[in-house]
């Protein structure tokens, strides 16, 4: 992992924490998504909460200290900021599925309209590729332990 052996214990909790939640969010995601007419807002919010906490382990890992549920738009930047710092990470394409992901947030929890079926088809598109790519790119980090 990225981190100093001071803290790196506590570091590593975090990241576990915030990778567990994850991947909790994308098993109810993935029981869900097969049923978007019954399950539409259920299976979006999941999907995007679970990009959330997977990207909270990932920049946790690179040494953010503070993942705050303030401004989850600013989580894309600092995560893009971090990787290109590595250099190791080639492939950023994650990062865009993260902000579509956060963009569609607000909407899909407080929104008064009906949300459309193809766009929590988007969501569900974006959610498995950012999940696939986090767990791709924390592997290849160390972030993971």
């Amino acid at each position: 992992m990225l981190f100093s052996c001071e803290n790196g214990l506590m570091v590593a909790v975090q990241v576990q924490t915030y990778l567990g939640r994850a991947r909790d969010f994308l098993e109810g995601f993935n029981l869900l998504k097969d049923d978007l007419d019954e399950f539409r807002f259920s299976s979006a919010l999941l999907g995007i909460h679970c990009a959330i906490s997977y990207s909270d382990a990932l920049r946790t890992g690179m040494g953010c200290e503070n993942v705050s549920s303030d401004d989850h738009r600013s989580a894309a930047d600092d995560l893009k900021r971090r990787l290109n710092e590595d250099r190791s990470v080639e492939n950023l394409r994650g990062v865009e599925h993260l902000k579509n992901l956060l963009s569609k947030k607000s909407r899909i929890e407080y929104a008064s309209e009906t949300v459309r079926r193809d766009e929590v088809e988007e969501i569900v598109k974006h959610a498995e590729r950012f999940a696939a790519w986090a767990e791709t790119t924390g592997r290849s980090l160390k972030v993971w332990g």
